[in-house]
């Protein structure tokens, strides 16, 4: 039985890809920060599955205990502080986690389990004012964000122990996935839970930013295969994930307003305070390599991932609604 051990765990990813790995007879331990709450809701139907242990992207120590008592084939570190928005209003803590995080992570690996496989999650965040259209591995990166600089730094740093030290790891450049387990402060889940609690006459409208932005849009279930296919390959490379579609944010609110038989220009209000200080207009992947080196494709188009999404939510509320 192989042993991977993932950082994020309770998080959108982190969650779907421990469902993954259990399902293919892995041991999935899982990295969580010591708090006085226990926010597991994306894991409770897997916590008699998995094994949790305390450990901080910050603590240095903590992560090499983590590892040695792991003793990990595989490690994902999925973990950072992942919301671009709050990125410009927590640089530093960005920094800390989503990019020196990194670097205490390799060290550890490094020293505590140097033959484990180990995978970073990069983000398209990092091309940024693209270079290119669409986006492949060797599109140079242009940042727009704190996040982004700080992912372009857990890239190259991931790279550098790759070359430096001969560890097998590997970066995977996911375009935007989404799924139910999204975070409500993400656009797509921002809209589809608005769609929910309108029809439902909960609220009457949602505001958002820039109505322009195009993005390439997948389902996380999709993606965390794609990191699991990485992590076997005999050789370690980096790949970019995504559907190679765009759509822009006011195709997003049509889609899911139009399935609930709703007008979007009803009900979405421009907001200025949403809108970025330097702005990401669009981004779309190149999965040409991913697709022949690594078999992977995705299965869920956007459209059936917007739904899923608003039936998800629509279902969440009326339980809520059950409840009181």
């Amino acid at each position: 039985m192989p042993t991977a051990l993932i950082t994020g765990i309770t998080g959108q990813d982190g969650s779907y890809l421990a469902e993954y790995l259990l399902a293919k007879g892995y041991r999935v331990v899982g990295i969580v920060r010591r708090s006085s709450t226990t926010p597991y809701d994306r894991i409770a139907h897997l916590i008699d599955r998995v094994e949790l242990v305390s450990a901080d992207l910050l603590d240095q120590t903590s992560l090499m205990d983590a590892i040695e008592d792991a003793k990990p084939d595989e490690i994902y570190n999925l973990a950072a502080q992942s919301f671009v928005a709050t990125s410009w209003t927590q640089p530093v803590l960005t920094g800390e986690f989503t990019a020196l995080g990194v670097t205490r992570l390799l060290e550890a690996m490094k020293r505590a389990a140097p033959k484990a496989r180990f995978y970073q999650a990069s983000s398209s965040e990092q091309f940024g004012m693209v270079r290119e259209t669409p986006q492949k591995e060797t599109t140079p990166f242009y940042p727009r964000s704190p996040y982004g600089v700080a992912k372009v730094y857990a890239h190259w740093i991931t790279v550098n122990y790759r070359e430096s030290f001969g560890l097998h790891a590997v970066s995977g450049i996911l375009f935007n996935h989404e799924s139910p387990r999204r975070g409500l402060e993400f656009v797509t889940r921002k809209v589809t839970d608005a769609v929910a609690r309108i029809a439902l006459g909960m609220t009457d409208h949602v505001e958002l930013g820039n109505l322009e932005s195009r993005r390439d849009w997948g389902f996380a279930g999709d993606y965390v295969d794609a990191m699991w296919r990485m992590l076997q390959q005999p050789t370690p490379d980096d790949y970019v994930i995504g559907t190679g579609k765009t759509w822009t944010v006011r195709e997003l609110c049509e889609e899911a307003f139009s399935y609930k038989g709703l007008d979007y220009k009803a009900h979405v209000r421009h907001s200025a305070k949403h809108v970025r200080p330097a702005e990401v207009d669009l981004l779309v992947a190149d999965p040409s390599r991913a697709k022949t080196e690594l078999g992977w494709e995705p299965k869920v188009e956007f459209r059936e991932l917007i739904r899923m999404m608003v039936d998800s939510d629509v279902a969440a509320h009326v339980n809520t609604r059950a409840a009181k």
